[in-house]
């Protein structure tokens, strides 16, 4: 059982960085498509969201971290 649970940690967390590009997906397409009002802010709106998530990125510790109280939620209110 606890080989399983090793091999599934790093898929685990791919997973969640998916989550986390694909909510930075999302702002930066809500900022182009609502907030901008021309190319030059949709470009601008564009790059700096990209560069904003990278330079504010969650460390893997971090990621980690969050992830693995999730997932102890989640089986603690299995369990019950």
């Amino acid at each position: 059982m606890t080989e399983n649970t090793e091999t599934s940690k790093p898929a685990n967390m791919k997973k969640a960085w998916m989550v986390y590009a694909l909510i930075v997906f999302i702002v930066i397409l809500i900022l182009v498509f609502f907030v901008a009002s021309d190319n030059e802010e949709r470009l601008f709106f564009t790059l700096m969201a990209a560069a904003g998530s990278y330079v504010f990125r969650p460390t893997d510790r971090f990621m980690k971290k969050k992830f693995a109280r999730f997932i102890d939620s989640e089986d603690s209110t299995s369990d019950k």
